[in-house]
C-alpha cells in the first residue's frame, strides 16, 4: 500500500462496492421495477371488491380493504381504507386515489400483511370528509 497506490486503491473499492446489498439495489433501480406505481407517491384506480384482511397477532381485527385495479398500468394492488365505517362511502366501480402508507422500508404498515396502500379520494372526493360528515357522497 505505498506511495503512488491511490488509482488500484480506488479501483478496488469501486469493484468490491457491488457486494453491498443497499448499493445494488439503488443503482439497478430494482424497486422501481417491481413497483406498481411506478416509483410516483400516488395514483388512480378503478374499485374491483371490497374485501377484509385479517390483523396480524395478537390482534384480531378484521381491516377494512379494497382490490384496486390501476388505471396506469391496469396491475392489481390491495389498498387501506382508513376512518370508521369509511367502507360505506366507497363502492364497486368507483375510482380511487391511493397513495403509499409509508412505513419502515416501503413495506406494510401495522398489523395489516400485505398491504402498502391507502384509499385518499373517492370520486374527487377526500375520503377524510366524506367520513367526517362535512361533504355528502357524490354522483359518478
Amino acid at each position: 500500500m505505498g506511495l503512488m497506490n491511490a488509482r488500484s486503491l480506488a479501483r478496488k473499492r469501486k469493484k468490491f462496492r457491488w457486494h453491498d446489498k443497499n448499493y445494488k439495489r439503488r443503482v439497478l433501480e430494482l424497486y422501481k421495477n417491481a413497483d406498481p406505481l411506478d416509483g410516483k407517491s400516488q395514483a388512480k384506480g378503478i374499485v374491483l371488491e371490497k374485501v377484509q384482511k385479517e390483523a396480524k397477532q395478537p390482534n384480531s381485527a378484521m381491516r377494512k380493504c379494497a382490490k384496486i385495479q390501476l388505471k396506469k398500468n391496469s396491475k392489481k394492488i390491495t389498498a387501506f381504507i382508513p376512518g370508521n365505517l369509511a367502507q360505506r362511502f366507497i363502492e364497486e366501480h368507483d375510482e380511487v386515489l391511493i397513495e403509499r402508507i409509508g412505513g419502515k422500508m416501503g413495506r406494510s404498515k401495522g398489523d395489516i400483511p400485505g398491504v402498502r396502500y391507502q384509499v385518499i379520494k373517492v370520486n374527487d372526493q377526500p375520503l377524510r370528509l366524506l367520513v367526517k360528515g362535512k361533504i355528502e357522497r357524490g354522483r359518478r
